[in-house]
């Protein structure tokens, strides 16, 4: 770092050497001094507008185009966990549901769906109260598909774009959390009520989150891939009807 540092300084001074050089050339040959200071200021106060140009403007534009690839790479990310393990359980979460019919009817988002209707959604899964009435043989099943899937969320968990998208990162985490809760128990069905209620709550959390951001993902798809989006819908998971064949 200090050699860095050092060769940094070395071509700092040499430039600025060369620069009086030049300078003391110009003066040589022509003896204006008055017109050397007159273009070296008007190119000092020149500077001031390129930083601005250079590191708020150009900077801030290039940032943004960088954020929204990342963004973009993360989306195709979420798609595949929504294609290999968010959809099956939102499925299996709504069907323990007790209450699932409150926010079922306005999941069933289309093509007409606007931004505001989107935001509406958004509000009314902020404030669900999430149910899940799984007995121990449901949470068994539950292990089984979560244990399966624990190399695949690894790898996205491998991620290094991931803290570009907080709020997935998060329900990765709750996911693999609760996978590793269920893992953990030699029997899930023999475990006490008290433990059962514990991992009832685990799943309460990542019903939450999943929620959330499948809403927000089918968001992105309609507005950008409708294509995708028709398939989501024909396969929605709070759809108990949903067929992925086109009637």
């Amino acid at each position: 770092m200090k050699r860095y540092l050092d060769w940094q300084l070395l071509l700092g001074l040499a430039l600025l050497a060369l620069s009086v050089a030049v300078y003391v050339i110009h003066y040589v040959i022509f003896r204006d001094l008055h017109h050397i200071f007159i273009y070296l200021i008007g190119d000092i106060a020149f500077v001031f507008i390129e930083v601005l140009l250079v590191t708020l403007i150009f900077h801030q534009v290039l940032t943004l185009r960088e954020k929204r690839a990342i963004l973009e790479k993360l989306n195709m990310v979420i798609g595949a966990f929504f294609s290999e393990v968010g959809s099956e359980l939102l499925r299996t979460f709504s069907s323990l549901d007790p209450q699932a019919n409150q926010i079922r009817d306005g999941l069933i988002v289309t093509t007409e769906t606007s931004d505001q209707d989107f935001s509406v959604l958004s509000e009314r899964l902020a404030g669900y109260d999430y149910q899940v009435t799984a007995d121990r043989a449901a949470l068994k099943e539950l292990r089984d598909f979560l244990v399966g899937k624990r190399s695949f969320l690894l790898r996205l968990l491998e991620n290094p774009n991931l803290l570009e998208h907080e709020s997935f990162t998060n329900l990765l985490w709750a996911v693999f959390h609760l996978t590793d809760e269920l893992a953990h128990r030699v029997d899930v069905t023999r475990v006490p009520q008290t433990d059962h209620e514990h991992l009832l709550g685990d799943v309460r959390r990542v019903y939450g989150l999943l929620a959330s951001q499948w809403l927000s993902y089918m968001k992105h798809l309609q507005e950008n891939y409708p294509y995708l989006f028709s398939l989501a819908m024909r396969t929605n998971p709070f759809d108990p009807y949903a067929s992925p064949e086109v009637v």
